[in-house]
């Protein structure tokens, strides 16, 4: 049975990204600029909106893209249930 995707608030996924160094540093209308430095000393950024509820394709969408920066085994307890 595949893992279910978990109902995330922003507040919630602004959490699990800064459990792997991503910092917010900008806030525009009601999306969040999220930004770590790699240790080559590239910029990796993310958005995130803020919703109380994000939905299920717009999660999905946050993760897949986190995904390019963090691994699979370490993001995946965060975004899915077990």
């Amino acid at each position: 049975m595949a893992p279910r995707l978990r109902v995330l608030s922003s507040k919630e996924v602004l959490r699990a990204l800064g459990t792997f160094g991503f910092e917010v540093v900008s806030v525009t209308g009601s999306h969040a600029k999220v930004r770590r430095l790699a240790t080559d000393g590239t910029k990796q950024v993310l958005v995130v909106p803020l919703h109380r509820e994000l939905r299920p394709g717009t999660t999905r969408s946050i993760y897949k893209q986190a995904l390019q920066y963090v691994p699979a085994r370490d993001l995946k307890p965060w975004f899915f249930a077990r």
